[in-house]
């Protein structure tokens, strides 16, 4: 199966002690720690060398969604002092105002394609001229993000296409009108199946989805069937005399 996880912030609004203790239970193999808002991430990040997360074997964190010139190498500094680098660091396009202080961090920093209040970010052409500035940055894929922007899921589909290679982590949720991350309702299901395809099993899902303690089991199970494993990835992991003859 994928491996898939939540961001603290979509289950515990910015205590991220919280939501970890809610995941404690449940059966997710990776974490996103979220500090959307910039006066979250110091504490975040000074808190990180003191949190067990022995059984996540995939953690990122996402920065705020929101910063002037000055936070921002002020936060390129904390990051550099206390997340480790083998976590993904999920970034805004909008939020860059000094490249220069993100190209060190390399493929480590994960460019997110955004909703339709952005005014960049959104299609291929917008994510292109990112990746001009950060040539070695990863890609997280928003599909919620991509619906709402466009709901044939062909820019979906053009994204996956043209910053596959860069792609190291997915956002799952249903994203309304309003911008906010609902859970996935049916509807979302049979859009994101059409570019369920185009996802490299091993690559992460984060959900984001906004649930409550009793929901997350449940919305874990209407990801996975949004986002299926391709029939041959599935076959592949078969013993081999149960495989399908051609």
């Amino acid at each position: 199966m994928r491996p898939i996880g939540f961001s603290t912030g979509a289950i515990a609004y910015a205590d991220f002690n919280r939501a970890l203790e809610l995941l404690r239970g449940e059966a997710v193999t990776c974490v996103e720690l979220s500090a959307l808002r910039f006066r979250e991430a110091q504490p975040l990040l000074k808190s990180i060398r003191d949190l067990d997360l022995s059984r996540y074997s995939y953690v990122s964190f996402h920065a705020p969604s929101s910063f002037d010139s000055e936070q921002e190498r002020a936060l390129v500094n904390e990051l550099r002092e206390y997340l480790p680098p083998a976590w993904p660091v999920i970034l805004h396009p909008d939020t860059i105002h000094d490249p220069s202080l993100w190209r060190p961090f390399r493929s480590q920093v994960a460019i997110e394609n955004m909703d339709q209040r952005k005014l960049g970010g959104r299609t291929v052409e917008e994510l292109s001229a990112v990746f001009e500035r950060l040539p070695d940055a990863s890609f997280c894929f928003d599909v919620g993000h991509a619906r709402q922007c466009d709901t044939s899921m062909t820019e979906a589909y053009r994204m996956l296409k043209a910053f596959q290679r860069r792609l190291i982590q997915v956002h799952v949720s249903e994203v309304n009108s309003s911008s906010q991350h609902d859970p996935v309702s049916y509807a979302a299901q049979i859009s994101f199946r059409e570019v369920s395809g185009l996802i490299p099993t091993i690559v992460p899902l984060i959900v984001e989805s906004r649930v409550d303690s009793t929901e997350i089991g449940r919305e874990i199970r209407r990801v996975y069937e949004a986002l299926p494993e391709p029939v041959a990835a599935r076959a592949s992991a078969l013993p081999h005399a149960c495989q399908p003859s051609a």
